[in-house]
Formats: C-alpha cells, sequence, structure tokens
C-alpha cells in the first residue's frame, strides 16, 4: 500500500477547472498595485496567455500536496512564476 500510495502521489494531476484568460487574470489583480502582481500580469500579458502559467502553477503545487495546498502556497508559486 505505501509503495502504491507514494506512486500514485507523485503521478498525481492538477488541472485548474473554470475559464480563464488574460483579462480575467487582470480584473482579479486590478486593485493590486503590489510589485509581485505587476510582474505576474506584465509575464501573462507578455506569453500572450495563462497557459504556462497553469502548467507552471500546477507542477510547482504537485510538489506541495503532502504538505497541503493552501491560498499562501498559490500565493507564493504565483510570485516566483512573475519573478522568473
Amino acid at each position: 500500500m505505501k509503495e502504491l500510495a507514494t506512486y500514485l502521489l507523485s503521478n498525481i494531476y492538477l488541472d485548474f477547472q473554470g475559464d480563464i484568460s488574460v483579462e480575467k487574470v487582470r480584473e482579479f489583480l486590478r486593485e493590486d498595485d503590489s510589485k509581485e502582481a505587476r510582474q505576474l500580469l506584465n509575464k501573462v500579458i507578455e506569453e500572450q496567455g495563462v497557459e504556462d502559467l497553469l502548467i507552471t502553477l500546477a507542477d510547482c503545487l504537485k510538489e506541495h500536496i503532502r504538505n497541503g495546498i493552501n491560498e499562501t502556497t498559490v500565493r507564493d508559486q504565483l510570485k516566483m512564476y512573475g519573478d522568473a
């Protein structure tokens, strides 16, 4: 059981449901004038979409599943993505 659980946890697939676009990201960040928000929005605009963001975010969050994923974890990963 332990090996199976380890295998399944290592191969879990994260996906985000719902429709998100550059415009939607812009909406969410509209009132956030932080450096991190500006960097993230600029990167999403530069990449002309959110596909890379969602794929990268899902891959990075996968590493946190054992300890739990919460808003702080997601926010930290978004900040790192914007900084990259």
